[in-house]
């Protein structure tokens, strides 16, 4: 099963809530690679990277936290980072 790597962005309540880190721990957790940070509206831009069955899972996760409330997401395929090794936070 190869990798894939989704662009996701979560409209909410996703900032101040500690999704960012939230997120990068579900990540870590699932062996994920990528990135999460805050975007300028008030969404929250992430892009990960694994087996489609753990980001599917990830997802899952970010939308069952009790403080962080995700209204919608936009998400698209995106070409996959060969040599990315870790998932990160970014300001």
């Amino acid at each position: 099963m190869a990798d894939i790597r989704r662009r996701v962005v979560f409209h909410g309540r996703v900032q101040g809530v500690g999704f960012r880190y939230t997120a990068r721990f579900a990540a870590e957790s699932l062996g994920l690679t990528g990135w999460v940070k805050n975007e300028w509206d008030g969404s929250v831009l992430m892009e990960v990277q694994g087996r489609e069955m753990l980001v599917d899972k990830l997802m899952v996760r970010l939308n069952t936290d009790r403080f962080i409330r995700v209204e919608w997401v936009d998400s698209e395929e995106i070409p996959v980072k060969e040599d990315e090794k870790k998932f990160s936070v970014r300001y």
